[in-house]
Formats: structure tokens, C-alpha cells, sequence
């Protein structure tokens, strides 16, 4: 190679670099919205827009923009855009060399929790010619404000759902019997007093009279029916004598067996709603002719002969239908009467085997004290396994105490038993959001709907979802962590406030959020006060502080406390 063309190479070289090294890139020449950056919904949305100035971006320059957060041991690329000069081939944005130029782009990185303390740059890759070469990455916005994924903290104080017993100390019960009649006769006949359903019902009587500590007689009724043949006046007669004489036999029945009993009674003269009944409810070849004159006619006596003229059919009303109408019905109403609070929590300590399962998940609700629930619960686990609730009522305890993993166990365990109880699913679904974990809580919470701790647990996950309007509206009331977050995301900090002061078991995130909200405010004295009591309630608070870019003003104030 001649010496002049060397010279010519190297100063070709040295050209290159030179308008190369001309295009350091400066932040001044970014803007990033929002600054600082924000998480919502798990995402990390950001745009950037970059403002090249007059005679910045040569001819013949392309260039790839993409911007990366980095953190202390890690990072994330973002979408990149490529920029390209006037004189290159392709199919990127043009960048005026003579004018300069503006472009604006937008992307997300998922939201990671090391992203609090974070930095955003833009690095580059360029060529000149086809030719490589290095542009220094510039730093363009710190840190992510990640209040929204406090979620995760709040779903862990929400209300989960327990699952009630059905246990009622007093239950209303009745039992009954049927005595029959023959065609126009009123007499009250030994076989029909014999049948099993009298008997059952006479030695009920005595058994309820000679155990007053369990049972309860409340009164029998007795209700007589004649059938809708023959004609209103004869039935009303035959009905009103088939009352008369089957009160009697029930007050002397009443009587031997020493019972405490009223004995209410009535008479219905023709029984033509249980006629249609028992119609609609046989294979009667022209039942429907007879149902249509039974919605036609209104008149008794009408409907009679018109059932009459059909003379096929009517013959086998009076052989299968009618006779059953020729009754009467005696009815015992009556109370059981359960262990009082007292017996069951001896039965208790002595032997719960004795309980069932609806008076062991009760005798839970009788002491405040959570070992002495956790007992019995894991008691009426072991005595009824198929029943969910005893578990569901275990993991509400443990999530109660912060132990995600024994509630998440239990509640899995109630699942098993039955996976559409409402409070079970409306119970994992928070285990799923203080898990971090809101496409899985939503599947519960979808199969929540009926517990009424649904609609907070939800609220939770719409500030999960980032639907922060709709998050305070479903939480409104409920005085709760998760409330003020969602007010404070809307940016009703006075809101916000008036729910913290409310808060019934306010605890280190209470005190947290209060901080964030003088933050805010610009408040140097509540910010410290506030983060104060947290740190005092959890030391871990004060390193969260440290890197949560709410306190960005702040740092100096966080480091002495």
C-alpha cells in the first residue's frame, strides 16, 4: 500500500470518529413520563421522548434506541426503536441532520420488586457506513414508586370468610299422619287408627310429653276434606262431621298420653286444589279435557257436571282420584330442644365425640380465645372429615395469624371436601393476592360471589388490576388498609386519611400509608412520625423506606430515624 493512500485511510479514520464522537448523547436531550416511574397492574408503563438538536444526527448514522432499568443485580430491556440519518436506505424514522428531530416512543417492563431502587437508561447501538460503533448509555429517570403493589400487604389484612354452623338450639319440626274415609261417611275407623302413620305419631306424643327437657309440643292440627262429588251442601256437612269426630279421637289421644297440646282445626267442603293436584299428577288418559274445565269453570257445581258428562273418564276419577280426597290430615308441630351453651362446652371437655359437627363448629364461636378455636376446629376436622368448613375455619385462623402456608393448606384441604364453597374460594383468592399472584385470585374470587367477604377481597384485586375507581367503590365502608390505598391511588389523600384513622387493627402498613399520604403532602414531620410507629411495628419498614421512591425528598430524615 503507497504511503499516500495510508495517509488517506487514517484521516478518512479519524473523520469518522471524530463526527461520531460529535453525537454524545445527553439526558438533556430525553424526557421519560411519568419521572419517576410508576407501577401499576404489574406493569412498568414509561415514554420516552428524545429531541435531537440541529447538525446532531449525520447523514449516514443509524441508530438503535432501547431503554433498559437496571438494579442492583439485575436488569430489563425494553422496546427498542431504530433511528436512522437521511442518507441510509430503510424503513426507520428519518433524523434530520439540517433540523434535528423528535420522536416518542412507549413500552412496559413487568414489574419486579428489586424495581423500587432502580435507574432507567437508554443504550444505544449505532453504525456509521455499515460500521459499528460506541454511544455511552444515558441515564434518564430513577426508581419505580411501586405504592399500587402494596395490594399484596393489604390482601393479607383483609377479612376472610368464615364458614357458619347451622347449629339452632330450638328447631321447629312437625310430623304427620292421614286418616281416610269411606264414600259420605264421617266415622273415624280402627284400621285407619291403626295404620303405621297414626301409631308413629300417637307414640310421639308420648314420648314428647315424657321428655320436656328435649322436646316441645306446640299444638296438632286437624284438617278435614270431603271430595268435590255429591254436591257443596252434603260435602260441607260430611266435612264439617269428618273435623268434628277426628278432634275428638285426637284429644283423646292427647289426653292418654298426658300431653300439653293444643288442637287447632278446619274443614274444606271440596278439595278441588288437591284434586288437580292428583290429576295433574296421574296418567289419566283425558286428564287434560279435565284440567282445561277446571280452569274454565269457577263454579263448583258447574265443574261437577261437566266432569260428569265425561262419562269414560269419570269412572276412573271415582275409582282412583276421589277416594284420596276423603281424609283428614293430623298434624303434630313440635320443637326439639338442643344442649345449651353451657352443655355443649362440658360436652366439650368431656367428650366431643357426643357433639355434632354443627354444635362443635358453634362451641367455636362461644370463646374469643384462637387456641381454644383452633382446638375445637381441628376436633371436628378429625370427628367429621368430610365437612369442609372445619378446615376453611382452620386456614382463617392461620391467615388471621399471618401464617399464609398453614392457610393455604387448610384451605386447599376444604376445597378437596367442596370446591364451590363460596368463603373457601373467596379465602384463597386472598392467599393468591398476598401471594402476588391477581389472574389466580380472580378464578377463586369468580367462584366467591355468594361470601359476603367477596366484595372487599375483590376490592383488593381491582387495585391489583389497576382499577383503582372501582377498587374504592367496591372497599368503601370496610375502614381497611386496602380502602385507603385505593383512595390515596385515586388521589383523595383527605379520603385516604379518614379511613387510616379508622382502621380497627391498624398495624405497620397502616402507619406506612400515612406516611406515603405526608409524603405526598409535602410533610417532612408526618412522614417521620408516621414511619416511626411502622419501623417500631416492623424494623423491615425502614429499608423499604430507603428504597420506595415516595420518599425521594425524604431520605435524608429516613436515614436518622
Amino acid at each position: 500500500m503507497s504511503k499516500s493512500l495510508r495517509f488517506a485511510l487514517l484521516g478518512a479514520g479519524i473523520l469518522m470518529l471524530a463526527s461520531c464522537k460529535n453525537m454524545e448523547m445527553s439526558k438533556d436531550y430525553f424526557t421519560v413520563t411519568p419521572d419517576p416511574l410508576v407501577a401499576k397492574a404489574g406493569q412498568v408503563e414509561y415514554t420516552v421522548t428524545g429531541t435531537f438538536p440541529a447538525k446532531f444526527f449525520p447523514k449516514k448514522v443509524v441508530c438503535t434506541a432501547i431503554p433498559e432499568l437496571r438494579w442492583e443485580g439485575g436488569s430489563v430491556k425494553g422496546q427498542p426503536i431504530t433511528l436512522q440519518g437521511e442518507k441510509v436506505q430503510g424503513n426507520n424514522k428519518v433524523v434530520s441532520y439540517k433540523e434535528g428531530g423528535t420522536f416518542t416512543y412507549n413500552g412496559n417492563f413487568k414489574y419486579q420488586p428489586e424495581m423500587a431502587k432502580s435507574e432507567l437508561y437508554v443504550t444505544f447501538e449505532a453504525t456509521k457506513k455499515g460500521k459499528p460503533f460506541e454511544l455511552e448509555a444515558v441515564h434518564i429517570a430513577d426508581g419505580v414508586i411501586a405504592t399500587a403493589e402494596l395490594y399484596s400487604e393489604t390482601a393479607k389484612t383483609a377479612n376472610a370468610a368464615a364458614s357458619k354452623d347451622a347449629f339452632q338450639r330450638i328447631v321447629d319440626k312437625n310430623m304427620d299422619a292421614t286418616i281416610m274415609f269411606i264414600i259420605q261417611q264421617a266415622n273415624v275407623r280402627s284400621s285407619e287408627t291403626n295404620s303405621d302413620a297414626v301409631k308413629e305419631l300417637k307414640q310421639a306424643l308420648k314420648d314428647f310429653a315424657a321428655d320436656t327437657k328435649n322436646y316441645a309440643i306446640k299444638d296438632v292440627e286437624v284438617s278435614a276434606y270431603a271430595s268435590p262429588d255429591g254436591g257443596f251442601k252434603l260435602n260441607d256437612k260430611l266435612a264439617a262431621q269428618r273435623e268434628k269426630n277426628a278432634v275428638s279421637y285426637v284429644k283423646g289421644e292427647v289426653k292418654r298420653a298426658k300431653a300439653n297440646a293444643d288442637i287447632t282445626s278446619n274443614y274444606t267442603a271440596q278439595d278441588w286444589a288437591y284434586f288437580q293436584t292428583l290429576v295433574e299428577k296421574s296418567n289419566l288418559q283425558d286428564k287434560d279435557l279435565i284440567l282445561r274445565i277446571l280452569s274454565r269453570y269457577d263454579d263448583p257445581e258447574k265443574r261437577e257436571a261437566e266432569i260428569k258428562n265425561l262419562s269414560a273418564v269419570y269412572k276412573d276419577l271415582a275409582s282412583d282420584i276421589l277416594p284420596q280426597l276423603r281424609r283428614a290430615r293430623l298434624n303434630l308441630n313440635y320443637q326439639t330442644i338442643g344442649r345449651s351453651d353451657e352443655e355443649i362446652q362440658e360436652a366439650y371437655k368431656s367428650d366431643a365425640s357426643v357433639l355434632s359437627v354443627e354444635e362443635l363448629l358453634y362451641a367455636a364461636t362461644l370463646t374469643e380465645n384462637k387456641a381454644e378455636k383452633k382446638d375445637i376446629y381441628t376436633t371436628a376436622s378429625k370427628n367429621y372429615p368430610n365437612d369442609y368448613r372445619a378446615f376453611n375455619n382452620l386456614g382463617e385462623l392461620a391467615f388471621l395469624d399471618g401464617d399464609l402456608a398453614a392457610a393455604e393448606a387448610n384451605f386447599k384441604k376444604a376445597l378437596a371436601i367442596n370446591a364451590s364453597a363460596p368463603e373457601v374460594n373467596t379465602n384463597m383468592g386472598l392467599v393468591c393476592l398476598a401471594q402476588s399472584k391477581p389472574a389466580e385470585a380472580q378464578a377463586y374470587f369468580a367462584k366467591g360471589g355468594q361470601s359476603k367477604e367477596n366484595q372487599e377481597a375483590l376490592g383488593n384485586l381491582y387495585i391489583a388490576q389497576g382499577q383503582y375507581d372501582r377498587a374504592a367503590t367496591a372497599l368503601k365502608g370496610s375502614n381497611t388498609n386496602a380502602e385507603a390505598l385505593a383512595l390515596y391511588l385515586n388521589n383523595d389523600l383527605s379520603g385516604a386519611k379518614k379511613v387510616l384513622a379508622a382502621v380497627k387493627n391498624a398495624d405497620a402498613n397502616t402507619a406506612y400509608l400515612a406516611a406515603v399520604i405526608a409524603a405526598k403532602e409535602k410533610d417532612a414531620a408526618a412522614v417521620v412520625q408516621n414511619l416511626n410507629k411502622a419501623i417500631s411495628l416492623d424494623p423491615a419498614m425502614k429499608e423499604k423506606a430507603k428504597k420506595d421512591r415516595e420518599f425521594r425528598f425524604f431520605q435524608a430524615q429516613i436515614e436518622a430515624l
